[in-house]
């Protein structure tokens, strides 16, 4: 998929789940309810052994099985681990903290690149390295009132939100009336009890009406 479509994907959208697991059936399963909800940028975190290669099967499920999704791969530390899943063909790279060495691999590559930040610094300095989306985590301990202010000396900063959102009402409300431009969520749309059940049809509806929120809030704004 290409830079662009990515970036307004996931404004339009404005929920991005953010998941992993080892067994490539349940991250599938995963990733089709997250699809069915109409979610469709979904961030993959590297945060075990089995990553890369889950990944790049989800990769050949998506091309294969879910057109317009924009599958990104998130926990990218280093420039290093960056190229290797960019070769592999992901959409968009995540990282945790400020790397300009990652945001030069993804400029190259022409792909999204979404550093965390969490602080104005951070943001201007993500943003001279390439970046056209920070992402600000963990969102719970910055807070919303961070977002609203910097839109005084940075009201053109595109700012994704991770960390302590809520897929309820009151916090989709907060979120995105402070002026963020996009929400990821982990666990509160992926609960271990629903992942152990196999509760798919759970996860399709939670990303639906988070999904729905998003528009509800946008259509009364």
């Amino acid at each position: 998929m290409d830079k662009e479509t990515t970036l307004i994907l996931l404004n339009e959208v404005g929920i991005v789940p953010l998941f992993y697991h080892a067994d490539i059936e349940i991250a599938k399963e995963v990733l089709n309810a997250a699809y069915r909800g109409g979610a469709r940028a979904f961030e993959f975190t590297n945060r075990g052994d089995n990553a890369y290669n889950v990944f790049t099967e989800l990769l050949a499920y998506v091309k294969e099985s879910l057109p317009g999704l924009s599958l990104g791969i998130g926990t990218i530390y280093d420039a290093e681990t960056a190229q290797k899943f960019i070769d592999a063909g992901t959409d968009f790279i995540v990282t945790p903290c400020l790397n300009p060495a990652v945001g030069a691999a993804c400029l190259k590559a022409g792909i999204p690149w979404i550093p965390g930040i969490s602080t104005l610094t951070e943001i201007y300095n993500a943003q001279q390295a390439g970046a056209e989306v920070v992402k600000l985590f963990p969102g719970e301990v910055v807070g919303s009132k961070f977002v609203r202010a910097i839109r005084g000396p940075m009201p053109n900063v595109k700012i994704m939100v991770t960390g302590g959102v809520q897929p309820t009402r009151e916090s989709i409300n907060e979120w995105f009336s402070a002026g963020a431009y996009a929400v990821g969520l982990g666990s509160n749309l992926f609960p271990k009890e629903a992942i152990a059940e196999g509760n798919y049809p759970w996860i399709e509806q939670k990303v639906a009406e988070s999904i729905a929120l998003v528009k509800e809030f946008r259509a009364n704004s």
